[in-house]
């Protein structure tokens, strides 16, 4: 879900060809919740094998990845760890939607309204650990690296960003540039055809709102977080000429008369000193299409055409068909 900041970030529109060369850590909850969510069939059922088990995210990875490394971008997945107790109450949020959209789902299809029953089934979409693990094992055939974070994904990835190590977060969620992200680009996908990637570079956004990183954040716990309610009625906006006009976090408490159901220092640290992984090693190699075959035809009835079409585009590296070796 992330922090609502749209109302006062300005992204900045850039195309595929800007991304070239350039190393993308992704969230990798958040694009396999985009798969799960997405990949579904008319009624809003998602792809599954002939056993029944779920292949939406396994045919995401295949055809996003090898979409991406086509277009010259290097891809790394960044899966979650434990999550903090203080998330406990977004996920029963979300797990109470989950279980609601389930029902509405189910009564859809019952009634035969396809178009309510794929709105509902979309909602509905859940991560298992069978889907994070099988994620994980099809990312190892395909060559392209993933790290484990300790806790969130995305503030692994920012850490990596803000390393020099990739060059961007690829989420939806703006929380990136809470956790330091120097940049991050949203719907890193092509629909109908077309592109809409947007660019937010953090150091623009402080800028723009001439404030600092930790008063960003100081917003981002007002607002409220995935770790926090926030206080009710402060939006973005008004977030912002707060902590603009009263300094920090703490000020604005004081002079407000405002309650937090967490404290700030706590929510503070969350987003500035998250606990990273910094011993990790990043190498991509070729795909072995023998494995891939096996694991997606064999085990998923997948089309081996498919399958091998896709694994084609990541020798297509850019204009002088450089092998996955020699380009990293």
């Amino acid at each position: 879900m992330g922090v609502k900041f749209k109302d006062i970030v300005t992204p900045e529109n850039i195309k595929f060809q800007d991304l070239e060369s350039k190393i993308v850590a992704l969230d990798a909850a958040n694009v396999i919740y985009q798969f799960l969510s997405s990949i579904r069939q008319v009624d809003g059922t998602p792809l599954m094998d002939e056993n029944k088990n779920i292949t939406s995210h396994f045919s995401g990875i295949l055809y996003r990845t090898s979409s991406l490394i086509e277009k010259g971008i290097k891809p790394i997945y960044i899966f979650d760890g434990v999550s903090d107790a203080l998330k406990k109450d977004t996920q029963d949020k979300r797990r109470e939607v989950k279980e609601e959209s389930q029902k509405k789902w189910d009564k859809a299809l019952e009634e035969g309204n396809l178009e309510e029953a794929r709105k509902y089934a979309v909602r509905s979409s859940r991560m298992s650990r069978d889907i994070i693990e099988g994620s994980k094992k099809l990312l190892e055939i395909l060559g392209v690296p993933y790290i484990q974070a300790l806790g969130e994904g995305e503030a692994q990835a920012s850490y990596m960003v803000e390393n020099g190590d990739a060059w961007c977060v690829g989420s939806q969620d703006y929380d990136c540039i809470l956790f330091g992200a120097t940049r991050m680009v949203r719907n890193l996908t092509i629909t109908g055809g077309k592109a809409n990637l947007e660019l937010i570079t953090l150091k623009k956004v402080l800028e723009n709102m001439e404030i600092t990183r930790e008063q960003l954040v100081d917003i981002a716990i007002l607002v409220g977080t995935d770790f926090n309610r926030g206080v009710k009625g402060v939006g973005a906006k008004t977030g912002l000429k707060l902590i603009k006009k009263h300094g920090d976090i703490f000020n604005v408490i004081e002079k407000n008369d405002y309650e937090m159901d967490v404290d700030p220092t706590i929510l503070r640290n969350m987003f500035l000193e998250h606990n990273v992984v910094k011993d990790y090693e990043l190498k991509w190699n070729s795909p072995d299409k023998e494995a891939a075959v096996e694991f997606l035809c064999d085990q998923h009835d997948f089309s081996e055409q498919r399958v091998l079409s896709a694994l084609d585009k990541f020798a297509k590296l850019d204009n002088k068909q450089k092998s996955l070796e020699d380009w990293f």
